[in-house]
């Protein structure tokens, strides 16, 4: 693959972006506490500006405790979209989108690498890095398209 245009947004539509990448780079977790509690898994742009907030930014609330990074979710339904932030041991600022907010297939991420970075330790090295593998099983119905809730 090469770089792509991922659209993404929280669950209820208030917040919606998009985000320049491409999956064959993979996408990381983090083991510091806030990470741990939010089951991060994130894709991160090799630069802020290939992320593009294209609605919502009064629905966005911020929860940080450092500079390092402004968790940023829907105020409305909670959902984490992104987070920013600067982190000078790996050269500085960033954007680092929730993949699960993205309204792509997760499947594009299959046997890409997935990178586990030491936050704990604030030494943000990579631990281990090791080939993405999906373990939710397959859906029996009829999916509908990503990004899309069901009519009620």
């Amino acid at each position: 693959m090469a770089m792509q245009t991922l659209p993404g947004s929280c669950h209820c539509g208030a917040v919606r972006f998009e985000v320049q990448a491409d999956p064959d780079q993979g996408t990381g977790t983090c083991n510091c506490t806030f990470c741990t509690k939010k089951a991060l898994w994130s894709l991160r742009p090799k630069s802020p500006q290939q992320f593009k907030l294209l609605s919502g930014a009064d629905d966005l609330g911020d929860y940080s405790k450092t500079d390092y990074g402004h968790h940023r979710f829907c105020k409305h339904c909670g959902l984490w979209t992104h987070t920013h932030g600067s982190i000078p041991q790996t050269g500085g600022d960033y954007v680092s989108v929730n993949v699960r907010a993205l309204d792509v297939d997760p499947a594009i991420f299959e046997g890409k690498p997935l990178r586990y970075v030491d936050g704990r330790a604030n030494t943000w090295e990579t631990l281990k890095t090791e080939p993405y593998h999906s373990t939710m099983p397959k859906s029996r119905g009829q999916p509908l398209p990503y990004g899309q809730l069901p009519k009620s």
